[in-house]
């Protein structure tokens, strides 16, 4: 079977936040495959990437000492700033107040870590501000913003939301998994340098290039890290602060060998054209009666019925579907003119 079986080729790929990873950041994976960060008493070389791409991560986040690791995705580095903010909280009841559109992955860390999870809806699809501070109380532990949401690629009002927190003594976590490789090429106030925040979210393995596994933690300060440390008697290092042990370390050398190749003056050209992908697809669903959403990122969503949906997936198209039922298209590093003439072509064809 696995001689006969091909990766999935991302000709048609018009869904994932995933894409091809840049060569260099390809051939580091593969050398470094069998190395284990988790274990930097005795992987040093390894160790040492990864302080090199968190210190790269911070340029981007706009923080100047940073604190974090190499974490497997989003999910996790989501899961632990939550469970950063629950270690340091003086409550039992612990609860997380995040926008409605938060990623799937809150639901999963409220489950796993024991905290409640409320939910603030959206107007214009950013948090509506007013209700999220309705939500907050004496066991807010943490408050969440998106910058960059997985649905339709909308940023929502950061500083204010770390003012928030502020005011009940919560940490401010933001997600940026998918939008902060683009986001500095914005205008938008979204890092740690534009608001209070304590941590975020941000995955080279993403905008960023890099192969999967590479996900990001960051956190303004490294004793936010020490909620996470237990010991390690057996290993070289006396303590771990990441959520999985054993790591391969071929995200930390891909991330770091995309970042070295691309930062900043190739994810600038890479922001602009797919940028500029996403609006001449917005303006062609546009010109044909759709609805759209955005672009306010380089994501486009549009109300495509679900047959409609349903034929380009049979034609070979990988599309999504928002929660409201749009279609929705991510114009990530391997979406080209080309490929979306293609898809339109496609949909003048139904």
């Amino acid at each position: 079977m696995l001689q006969r079986a091909a990766p999935q080729d991302f000709e048609r790929v018009l869904s994932s936040m995933c894409t091809v990873p840049h060569p260099s950041a390809r051939e580091a994976a593969e050398r470094f495959l069998a190395t284990n960060p988790g274990d930097p008493g005795t992987y040093e070389t390894i160790a040492d990437l990864e302080h090199e791409a968190v210190d790269y991560l911070g340029e981007i986040t706009g923080l100047s000492d940073p604190a974090g690791y190499v974490a497997s995705g989003g999910t996790e580095a989501n899961l632990q700033a939550i469970r950063i903010a629950r270690n340091r909280a003086d409550t039992d009841d612990p609860n997380v107040v995040a926008p409605v559109h938060a990623h799937f992955s809150f639901t999963k860390a409220a489950d796993v870590l024991g905290v409640e999870l409320r939910t603030a809806p959206a107007t214009d699809y950013r948090v509506n501000m007013a209700a999220m501070a309705e939500l907050v109380d004496e066991d807010t532990v943490c408050v969440v913003g998106v910058a960059g949401s997985t649905e339709y690629g909308y940023v929502d009002p950061i500083p204010a939301i770390a003012d928030l927190a502020e005011t009940v003594d919560a940490l401010c976590h933001v997600d940026a998994a998918w939008g902060g490789f683009y986001l500095p090429f914005t205008d938008h106030d979204w890092h740690f340098g534009h608001a209070d925040i304590d941590t975020m979210t941000i995955d080279p393995h993403k905008v960023g290039q890099a192969a999967v596994p590479a996900g990001g933690l960051l956190a303004r300060d490294r004793s936010l890290l020490d909620e996470l440390a237990v010991e390690t008697p057996y290993l070289e290092s006396t303590d771990q602060l990441t959520l999985t042990g054993t790591r391969s370390g071929a995200g930390v050398a891909s991330a770091v060998a995309a970042m070295e190749a691309l930062w900043p003056t190739g994810y600038r050209q890479q922001y602009e054209t797919s940028m500029a992908n996403a609006d001449w697809l917005a303006d062609q669903l546009s010109a044909r009666g759709h609805d759209v959403v955005g672009p306010e990122l380089p994501l486009v969503a549009a109300d495509l019925s679900v047959p409609m949906t349903d034929e380009l997936r049979d034609r070979g198209w990988r599309v999504s579907k928002t929660g409201a039922g749009e279609m929705r298209v991510v114009c990530m590093p391997h979406v080209t003119r080309s490929m979306l003439r293609s898809f339109v072509a496609d949909l003048d064809w139904y």
